[in-house]
């Protein structure tokens, strides 16, 4: 399977059978610098309604449109919805979040959306094993740094790629990368937007990689 990081909280996830998702894609306008994910993809996630997250217009492949809690059976992947909160006021700021759960050649994958607040240990044990976490890090719309990197203990995925922080690219309010990896042991910033994970190369101990977006 492989990973590419196009940019905010947007991912091209590739099976070993070719068979893509995307993640929230963006739209590229406003304070959104990313250029347009013009990508082809069979399956799109959508953590909620928000022009960052939700714009499908020009991916190709005719997807198939994820939305919403609870179990979504399709052809190639069953994708578990998870209800939660853009904020931490129950949604009464920005609305519902929806964490999507899914597994891809053996690897289970966690996207937690624009999460707003920490999960309780209920929603905790609803989302289960996680191979690689995909989490926002930036603050202001979601976790920060500090809530991240608790709920990443409790997680204990074997992979972390943070998302949803400042970058050039991105003219939003937010912190970058940096408060969530500073003083962290095994963090990998890579020159590259992708990265390739085998059920079989899982790290023994958690690693934390930060990729360079691909748009």
């Amino acid at each position: 399977m492989k990973i590419k990081w196009l940019g905010h909280a947007a991912f091209l996830i590739t099976s070993d059978e070719q068979v893509k998702i995307i993640t929230d894609p963006y739209q590229s306008s406003g304070g959104i610098k990313y250029s347009p994910i013009t990508e082809k993809a069979d399956y799109v996630t959508i953590s909620h309604q928000h022009f960052d997250h939700n714009y499908t217009n020009d991916i190709r492949g005719n997807p198939v449109i994820i939305v919403g809690s609870g179990i979504h059976q399709k052809e190639h992947f069953t994708f578990k919805g998870i209800e939660s909160f853009h904020d931490d006021k129950g949604g009464r700021l920005r609305g519902e979040n929806t964490i999507f759960c899914f597994t891809v050649d053996d690897i289970n994958i966690c996207h937690l959306g624009d999460l707003g607040h920490l999960l309780s240990q209920d929603k905790i044990e609803e989302i289960g094993q996680v191979d690689v976490l995909l989490i926002p890090v930036g603050g202001t719309y979601t976790i920060d740094a500090n809530q991240a990197t608790g709920l990443c203990k409790n997680i204990n995925p074997k992979v972390i790629i943070p998302m949803h922080f400042k970058t050039p690219k991105l003219d939003f309010p937010i912190s970058d990368v940096k408060p969530f990896i500073s003083g962290k042991e095994n963090v990998k910033e890579l020159d590259s937007n992708e990265i390739e994970v085998t059920k079989e190369q899982l790290p023994v101990n958690r690693e934390i990689i930060v990729l360079k977006s691909a748009l």
